[in-house]
């Protein structure tokens, strides 16, 4: 049986609803949701996971596939949302274990990188991103990471730098190493054997994830749908909260 991953549990109502799944992005933990997920526990179990190399399962490691078999192990049927890595996670989740995904949300998520080289080319660069992690530190490689055009637009606060500086080199750089984009095999032309409803969220600033978020939805077929966050990049969760919950709990409604 997969090892489970740390997860906590957090509730503001009694309700007895579907739990939501939270699966974080890259460098980030089961603490990094924000108000994003307050919200959500108004109406719903929250159960926030650690993912291998962060948080609390900084000494677990694990590829995409093995990641996914681990939440499976951890997790009841649930309504799943993914974030970046964690959307890379959600989909492994949904097409190994459909029976445990009632209904995916993907966030800023893709279905991988189809050309070869690329995909080659992509895994050398993480490999690289990983020795300079170990060489220079956290700190150092969060001030980097955080710099980036991609996050350009979260606040220092919204950032969640604290949290994620409790994370650890080691951890951090075999996240990459075994689950960064160029180690994703393509899934596009499995999408379509997604039969629960899924909904895409890309913020309206992040023009490639707004791209790849489309084409999501028309890989998935007519059981999905896409919208964008308004005055947000790719963490539109973060940095528009408010309206992205807004926008899961009027579709967790239309689906229910």
């Amino acid at each position: 049986m997969a090892p489970q991953l740390l997860s906590s549990i957090r509730s503001g109502t009694t309700a007895d609803t579907t739990p939501i799944t939270l699966l974080h992005g890259f460098t980030q933990t089961a603490d990094c949701w924000g108000p994003f997920a307050e919200q959500l526990a108004t109406t719903h179990p929250i159960v926030a996971i650690d993912l291998p190399g962060h948080g609390g399962s900084a000494e677990t490691r694990g590829d995409l596939l093995q990641t996914a078999a681990m939440t499976a192990s951890t997790i009841t049927p649930s309504i799943v949302v993914g974030y970046s890595l964690g959307g890379r996670i959600a989909l492994h989740l949904a097409l190994s274990f459909p029976e445990l995904v009632e209904r995916l949300i993907l966030i800023g998520a893709t279905g991988g990188i189809e050309n070869a080289t690329e995909r080659t080319q992509r895994r050398a660069a993480d490999e690289t991103l990983a020795d300079h992690l170990e060489s220079v530190g956290v700190e150092t490689f969060l001030d980097e990471w955080l710099a980036q055009p991609l996050f350009a637009s979260l606040t220092p606060e919204q950032s969640m730098r604290e949290r994620r500086s409790l994370n650890s080199a080691p951890g951090l750089a075999s996240s990459l190493r075994l689950c960064g984009t160029g180690t994703q095999t393509p899934l596009w032309d499995r999408l379509n054997t997604l039969t629960m409803p899924v909904l895409v969220l890309a913020g309206s600033n992040d023009e490639k994830f707004t791209q790849l978020g489309h084409r999501l939805v028309a890989s998935i077929g007519n059981n999905a749908s896409f919208q964008v966050i308004a005055e947000s990049g790719h963490s539109a969760h973060l940095e528009n909260p408010t309206a992205t919950s807004t926008a899961v709990a009027e579709w967790l409604s239309k689906t229910s």
